[in-house]
């Protein structure tokens, strides 16, 4: 039979839990943004892989596109919607460690 885990163990669990699903999607906005530059040959995988990333990134990134819209550098336009995501990914998963630190 298991045996319960003591509360340091479940709040240090918790903890790298978040940070885990933190560097994660980190990773996933770092991958897409970069799969947005490079224009990739047509594989029926890379789409499939590009679409996941879309689908997973795209929604978060959107809330920050309303806020701060595309900067335009004659013909390239610039999007800094990612600096802000990242920005509020950092500080949400920061404010959400030390609150389960809180715990302790």
């Amino acid at each position: 039979m298991l045996e319960p885990l003591p509360l340091a163990d479940a709040i240090s669990t918790a903890i790298r839990f978040v940070t885990a699903l933190y560097y994660v999607y980190l990773l996933l906005i770092f991958v897409y943004i970069l799969t947005s530059w490079i224009r990739l040959p047509y594989s029926p995988w890379l789409s499939r892989f590009q679409r996941f990333l879309y689908d997973t990134v795209n929604p978060y990134l959107s809330l920050f596109r309303r806020l701060l819209p595309g900067l335009r550098l004659g013909g390239v336009g610039l999007d800094l919607s990612p600096i802000l995501g990242i920005l509020a990914l950092s500080a949400a998963w920061r404010l959400i460690v030390a609150g389960i630190e809180q715990l302790r």
